[in-house]
């Protein structure tokens, strides 16, 4: 009866961890589907959700604006304080000034980058499209003296064409009457809707740079009551270990964002050199849409070489396709050479892993996602890494991922990794196995218990 009694009891022992596993697992999937549903069919929590966004929109662009400030306010700082602190006795009215004195500084230098942008881009967007409207009609009546003495040679054409334009003529004429001219009243009304918002964005991004200079002039002030907040509300090593994540963070996103942008500018100024001494149409342009979509990791380039193909090919095709070998030389030296050399390692992530977080980020977020997607999924694979590490080193196991390729099985009792290989010499041992223990030597054990 004891021992009946004692089974039951390791039984109920060994089952409960199950149990608790598998409810848990239970409770997860059921809160993911209820949150699930709540989003997609509960309209009313979506209308909320846009309402807060819309509401936060302003903060959310002054923290942006902020944190891609930080840098040049950084490097500002650590060249003017010295040189404030010399002429001025009291350091914190020297640290005040120079703060003040750096965040001016960095608003003016990313406005004029802003500003040289515009004045590239419009200027030479407005002879582009004034360009295309001249030669426009000179090119489509060359197309059509070349139709005309094309089709004058074969009467079966002539026909089949004359056809084919009266059709066209009477479904754009009844597409006019019965789908345009009825809809008038909603393109009015959502032509002054884009209007309103784009002034309403503008406004934004006003109260969003006011926000970013008082989040720069007391940055120190918010991390300081950061941290105070999440050693109040979580356990010591618990906040230890969010405070170490967001520096992680911080040190991946800073150096992709940084790098690329870097990189962009660069690819920008290399592309208008090799066009301009191609003597390319419209350079200036192309170089600009290439180096902004550049900062789109992988996808980018070719995203910036559709518009800039076409924009090209309108005005001289054979020199569209010359544009087009440029281009993907200039994208193999990016891919390959200087990018790796300005970015380096920064994310962690390997190709297909790139390819993944910008095709994820991009389906749930758009273009935004495809900029900030490989940040986000390296600062998730990191956290997993760290906490696959952190299991592994409580079971004593290896944590170099090489290490488990050949493995084909873990040994329980002595936690072992153990694996099974052909033996090379297949004439003495013709379809046998040997074992070899990653970790240990299950295989030495085992003789010595034979010898004895």
């Amino acid at each position: 009866m004891e021992e009946q009694k004692n089974i039951k009891e390791k039984t109920d022992w060994n089952i409960r961890p199950y149990l608790a596993i598998g409810l848990t697992a239970f409770l997860v999937i059921i809160g993911s589907l209820a949150f699930f549903f709540l989003v997609d069919r509960y309209h009313g929590f979506t209308k909320i959700l846009g309402t807060i966004t819309g509401i936060l929109q302003p903060i959310t662009i002054g923290l942006v604006i902020a944190y891609l400030m930080t840098p040049v306010v950084n490097f500002e700082e650590r060249h003017l304080l010295p040189l404030a602190q010399q002429k001025m006795k009291d350091p914190l009215k020297a640290k005040k000034m120079v703060r003040a004195a750096s965040v001016i500084g960095a608003l003016i230098f990313f406005l004029l980058i802003i500003g040289v942008l515009l004045l590239m881009v419009i200027p030479e967007l407005y002879k582009s499209i004034n360009g295309m409207i001249g030669t426009m009609p000179k090119q489509v009546n060359s197309f059509m003296d070349w139709l005309n003495e094309y089709v004058s040679s074969d009467s079966e054409i002539s026909s089949y064409l004359e056809v084919g334009l009266t059709k066209a003529t009477e479904f754009f004429e009844n597409w006019a009457k019965t789908d345009f001219l009825p809809q008038t009243k909603n393109i009015v009304a959502g032509v002054t809707t884009g209007v309103i918002n784009a002034v309403r964005v503008v406004f934004n991004v006003l109260v969003g740079i006011i926000i970013s200079i008082y989040v720069l002039m007391s940055k120190e002030e918010f991390i300081g009551q950061s941290k105070k907040l999440m050693y109040a509300l979580l356990p010591g090593k618990s906040a230890n270990a969010v405070i170490h994540t967001v520096h992680k963070s911080n040190e991946i996103f800073g150096g992709f964002i940084s790098g690329k942008i870097l990189d962009s500018m660069i690819i920008g100024v290399l592309c208008f050199i090799c066009l301009y001494f191609m003597k390319m149409p419209y350079a200036l342009l192309v170089s600009v849409i290439v180096g902004v979509t550049n900062v789109i990791p992988f996808f980018g380039p070719y995203l910036g070489a559709v518009p800039s193909t076409i924009l090209i090919m309108l005005a001289s095709p054979i020199q569209g396709v010359y544009f087009i070998i440029f281009i993907l030389i200039l994208q193999q030296f990016d891919g390959n050479i200087l990018g790796p050399a300005i970015l380096g390692e920064s994310t962690g992530l390997s190709s297909f892993w790139v390819v993944f977080a910008i095709l994820v980020g991009g389906g749930i977020f758009g273009i935004l996602g495809m900029i900030i997607g490989v940040p986000a999924f390296a600062v998730i694979i990191y956290v997993i890494r760290r906490m696959v590490n952190y299991i592994l080193e409580k079971k004593q196991l290896p944590l170099d991922s090489k290490e488990y390729v050949p493995v084909e099985k873990l040994d329980v009792e002595s936690h072992a990794l153990i694996n099974y290989q052909e033996d090379e010499n297949p004439k003495k041992e013709s379809g046998k196995k040997r074992k070899s223990g990653v970790l240990g030597k299950l295989s030495n054990v085992q003789k010595q218990k034979k010898k004895k």
